[in-house]
């Protein structure tokens, strides 16, 4: 009896041992396979969605989150996710994408040839998801204010109007559009010069849109990677209010590339958006040149600045600010881009010639817009820089950027890389030899604006010194004594070692390994003759409403950048 029950309770023990591991392994298990059954079914239907979007003419982005009550354009439901053209406007949920396609034309950016030349075009409305705040062009009362799918908007003049005002003869009235019409190109435009070109004629001048005299229009060129990445966001919105013809993704296309669109535009009347920092807008000076060079002067257009990099001291210098954050609308950005003022901008060759290979290397050149420095500012570019192309991910950050600048110069002012350099270099103005007394670096400017924001010709401004201007044909060349002066005058405690004014630099390195930069691009450099000269002039638009408090400590410089008028370009 004893051992029919210890059998029993073996028995009943092993089952319960069984039954345990069995409970383990599915509580184990069984989240495993759910997450892996999702994360496929996720990936199929990424896969799927890629495919809609590749097939579309739509340009279809999808967000996992809105930023505004949206709802469906195909099933009217409200939806906290799903796919929006960033051309048209249009918001659909991820299961109506395909019948959104069917249902719904995006903005053409150029009309379908019928034979015949336009001169207008109609409306093209898209209803519901209205911006905020938005009017009826009928009734003057504000719209999209039901928590439902209403009211119209036209995707090319931004008009918005009531379902109840909606009528029949709204639906074939010819298109003003809007506020930015000096700025769009019409697709019926593009159709035009595709038939001109065609026939070949090259007499673009006379297919002017609306027959306007003022007619601008702008071409933004967008840098995506530069400083805090607002790039994309900013794309976006361009496409929306412009024809996307005119907005150019600088990641995927080369600015020489995108600016041959303004052979197809009258001649001097081409205004371009750079959105980026100071390096991108340099690469689009850089493609303008070359258009010079190809025999195109006549379409060069003039360049504005939306501030994205770090520094951006030839946006600050030119009045476009310090940086941009999304603080000021899109549309603001387009109105001071109309009402901005045509200025020239010096820009120089930098030629670097190694000591000792004057028959055997071809030397460096560069372009320079801003300034040239050998010294701790440049070290701290090159350490910068060097830690950015390791690590690119931790530098999407402006503050980010600033601070790691900050730490670099911190460690410069107790290690002092770049001490005695007098003794090591010998400097030239215009062929007269500069006496100079102890300093570690020295700084050749172009343009007002150095290091993120500092005046640093002027520095605190209580003693008399030389107007400095960005179209004189002349540079302003000072000296440091270190990281922790450098400091000092950018918090106006300290002035810079003025060394003079030239038409021509002349700087020669005569031993040692010293840290260059020409405008933020630092490298390693031996002994060699550094020789700095004008090259050409680039037209820039300066806009008045961005002054600073340092800015009007120098009325005189900016009297003279208004005075500029459409005869100097």
């Amino acid at each position: 009896m004893e051992g029919t029950e210890s059998r029993s309770d073996a028995s009943s023990s092993v089952v319960a041992d069984w039954s345990l591991v069995f409970w383990t392994l599915c509580s184990v298990i069984l989240p495993v396979l759910i997450t892996l059954w999702c994360s496929f079914q996720r990936s199929r239907r990424q896969v799927l969605i890629r495919d809609i979007f590749r097939k579309s003419k739509h340009d279809w982005h999808y967000t996992d989150l809105f930023g505004q009550p949206s709802y469906c354009c195909v099933c009217a439901q409200h939806i906290l996710q799903g796919a929006f053209c960033n051309c048209c406007g249009l918001r659909v949920s991820e299961g109506c994408l395909k019948k959104a396609d069917q249902l719904f034309l995006c903005k053409e950016i150029m009309m379908r040839s019928d034979g015949g030349a336009h001169v207008s075009m109609p409306h093209h409305w898209i209803r519901g998801n209205v911006p905020l705040c938005s009017c009826c062009m009928i009734c003057k009362q504000q719209c999209g204010t039901q928590p439902k799918l209403c009211d119209y908007r036209c995707v090319w003049c931004q008009y918005t109007v009531h379902d109840e005002c909606m009528m029949d003869c709204l639906k074939t009235e010819e298109c003003t559009f809007g506020e930015f019409r000096d700025l769009i190109i019409p697709p019926y435009y593009l159709s035009t010069i595709n038939q001109i070109r065609k026939d070949k004629r090259t007499n673009y001048e006379k297919v002017v849109p609306y027959c306007r005299k003022h007619w601008m229009p702008v071409i933004i060129l967008a840098n995506t990677r530069s400083g805090n990445n607002m790039g994309e966001t900013l794309l976006g919105e361009f496409k929306i209010l412009l024809n996307p013809v005119q907005v150019f993704d600088l990641s995927k296309i080369a600015p020489a590339k995108a600016l041959q669109l303004c052979t197809l535009l009258p001649c001097n009347a081409v205004r371009v958006l750079v959105c980026g920092g100071d390096g991108t807008v340099g690469w689009v000076l850089d493609a303008i040149d070359e258009m010079k060079i190809k025999g195109q002067e006549r379409y060069i257009p003039q360049v504005a600045i939306l501030p994205l990099g770090t520094g951006n001291d030839l946006s600050n210098t030119l009045g476009w600010g310090a940086g941009y954050a999304g603080e000021v609308p899109v549309e603001q950005i387009l109105r001071n881009v109309m009402e901005a003022d045509g200025i020239k901008l010096d820009r120089w060759k930098v030629q670097v010639t190694n000591k000792g290979y004057y028959n055997l290397r071809k030397p460096k050149v560069f372009t320079m817009n801003n300034y040239f420095s050998i010294g701790p500012d440049a070290l701290m570019a090159l350490n910068f820089h060097a830690h950015r192309e390791k690590t690119p991910s931790l530098f999407s950050s402006r503050i980010i950027n600033k601070a790691v600048y900050f730490f670099y110069g911190t460690k410069d002012c107790l290690v002092q890389e770049c001490k005695d350099l007098n003794k090591k270099v010998e400097l030239e103005l215009d062929g007269e030899r500069i006496e100079l007394p102890n300093l570690e670096g020295i700084i050749v400017l172009n343009i007002g604006y150095w290091g993120g924001g500092c005046r640093l010709w002027e520095g605190m401004g209580d003693e008399p010194y030389p107007l400095a201007r960005h179209d004189d044909g002349l540079l302003e060349v000072v000296g440091v004594h270190g990281s922790f002066h450098c400091a000092q005058i950018q918090v106006k405690l300290a002035n810079p070692v003025r060394l003079g004014q030239a038409h021509t630099v002349r700087l020669i390195l005569k031993s040692s390994k010293m840290p260059m930069q020409v405008d933020g691009e630092p490298w390693a450099q031996g002994p060699c003759t550094v020789t700095i000269t004008h090259k050409t002039h680039a037209l820039m638009l300066y806009h008045s409403g961005e002054q600073t408090d340092d800015d009007a400590s120098s009325v005189s410089e900016q009297d003279h950048v208004r005075e500029q008028t459409d005869e100097d370009v």
